[in-house]
């Protein structure tokens, strides 16, 4: 009788009777369900332990972020009436917020989770241009002060809020060619830091700091030192990135970058997107997001697995992509697995979208995420 418990059961056998199947059933449940929970913890403390890991080799690394960097300027305030000039709300405006955006934001959540970051790229010697850089400097993000241009205006972008609707979008920017770094010295700045770096981010946003001979010419020094290699891809300007270690297309990037309708999402056969891609550009990894999704990762073309999102609730997606790619990188560039690379920065993105603006995910918030709790 001990086999059904030290209980109720065995009680009842000392005085003569017997258990009813459901008293069995109830006795067998407990240890069973003590077992589950100690499977759970235990994967639990797995997660923690590989993402406390990740955080620890993200110290000793130096990252160069090479791509768009740009100024977001968020207007925040309330609409409570409309124009009597036209048919559009009165924004009154209570708070101004600046945030580096684009491959800076790139660069700051890689100083977030502990990454020596530098970011290259030209701005404009404009008020725009001299909040950026103290931004930058806020973040202990390092920039060469050889890609302050006096010829251009700083890449920004003013978002109108009221209350938690985004109203309007003002964009300040020059033509593609005002922004390439191939022109005058900067190359010989962006190969220097090169240097320095243990692993390299091509961050694009179509504004036209890469180009076509640009990206070929750093994934070739950076190959040559064993360089990590990292790329956001931008399918508006159809740029190749060949031999890359990583790719982070959107899921509508990455049916573009296969030649598929990026707006088809009945006919999507993501296997096969994966293994265009892979023929197309050469990616060692590839991993898709998806949003509300997760993601998908690959490997030389072979789709692998679908990682499931790790968010409860969404506030705002903007520079989501950022965070994934920095945390992707540091994963990676520190001798993590594909998969263990995709939970941390699913674990990161799930952070930030619960944020206003571009936000960045922070060790201590990480940790607390895997253990299932919020900071």
């Amino acid at each position: 009788m001990y086999l059904f418990g030290k209980g109720l059961v065995r009680e009842k056998a000392e005085l003569g009777g017997a258990a009813s199947p459901r008293e069995r059933r109830m006795v067998w449940r407990r240890p069973v369900k003590r077992f589950k929970n100690k499977l759970k913890f235990a994967k639990k403390t797995r997660r923690r332990v590989r993402m406390q890991t990740i955080l620890n080799r993200a110290s000793g690394l130096r990252a160069l972020v090479l791509g768009d960097v740009m100024l977001d300027h968020y207007i925040i305030g309330s609409a409570n009436r409309l124009s009597p000039e036209a048919p559009v709300p009165v924004v009154l405006a209570h708070e101004d917020i600046w945030l580096l955006g684009g491959a800076a934001n790139v660069a700051r959540n890689l100083a977030a989770l502990g990454t020596m970051a530098e970011v290259a790229g030209r701005i404009g010697k404009d008020p725009q241009g001299d909040k950026l850089q103290n931004l930058l400097a806020d973040c202990n993000i390092l920039f060469d002060v050889g890609f302050h241009d006096v010829s251009i205006s700083t890449i920004s972008k003013t978002r109108i809020v009221a209350g938690r609707q985004q109203v309007c979008r003002i964009d300040r920017e020059q033509s593609a060619s005002a922004y390439s770094v191939a022109r005058g010295t900067h190359m010989d700045v962006v190969e220097r830091a090169l240097k320095r770096a243990n692993f390299f981010v091509l961050s694009d946003y179509a504004k036209g700091t890469l180009t076509q001979p640009v990206v070929n010419k750093v994934i070739k020094l950076a190959k040559a030192q064993g360089c990590f290699v990292a790329a956001d891809p931008k399918p508006s300007r159809p740029l190749q990135y060949p031999g890359v270690d990583l790719l982070t297309p959107n899921a509508q990037e990455a049916r573009a970058m296969a030649g598929c309708d990026p707006y088809d999402t009945e006919n999507c056969d993501w296997s096969v997107i994966c293994k265009k891609i892979y023929d197309r550009h050469l990616p060692k990894n590839l991993v898709i997001t998806q949003g509300a999704d997760g993601m998908l990762i690959a490997r030389e073309g072979r789709l692998i697995k679908s990682v499931p999102t790790m968010a409860q609730e969404v506030s705002d997606v903007s520079g989501a992509g950022d965070t994934v790619i920095a945390a992707l990188s540091v994963a990676l560039a520190g001798g993590s697995t594909l998969e263990e690379a995709a939970h941390f920065a699913n674990t990161a993105a799930g952070i930030v979208i619960r944020k206003f603006g571009t936000a960045v995910a922070t060790p201590a918030e990480i940790i607390n995420a895997s253990r299932g709790t919020v900071a």
